[in-house]
């Protein structure tokens, strides 16, 4: 295995850990929420609004995370750098994400694309956690009336 395809399967792996671990943890704040946080009080639609979209944010980006780890590890099929990163390219292109013909990015800065996604989403699930509390802490007082 070559230096770039080390690098790769590093990032497939990351990549792959970060989107199940951000989309479990998205599911899981919507799957636990209602039965523990109230709905009662000022908080609650707009938190409730707000919660929804700051979960399903993070699910996105998980789903993103996890095809990009599919390209990387199509890339890390083939002998060369360049023809490897001429495959994401050219399935792409095929899906009619990219055009064709159109500039190709090198390896790091498709990695540094891939981190920007990963601080994106860490980011959109700390403010569901914190959207959660709120509403937590509303459903304590709220129930307690």
């Amino acid at each position: 295995m070559t230096d770039w395809q080390t690098v790769v399967a590093d990032a497939v792996r990351r990549l792959r850990r970060n989107g199940l671990a951000g989309g479990a943890t998205a599911l899981l704040i919507l799957a636990v929420a209602p039965p523990t946080a109230g709905a009662h009080g000022f908080t609650g639609p707009l938190a409730w609004g707000l919660l929804l979209a700051f979960c399903l944010v993070p699910l996105a980006l998980s789903v993103h995370l996890l095809f990009d780890a599919a390209l990387f590890r199509l890339a890390a099929s083939h002998d060369g750098e360049t023809t490897g990163l001429a495959a994401i390219d050219d399935v792409l292109a095929r899906m009619g994400l990219r055009a064709r013909g159109s500039v190709s990015a090198t390896l790091r800065e498709r990695l540094q694309g891939c981190r920007r996604l990963l601080w994106l989403q860490r980011i959109a699930l700390l403010i569901a956690i914190a959207l959660y509390f709120v509403l937590l802490l509303d459903g304590m007082e709220g129930g307690g009336a």
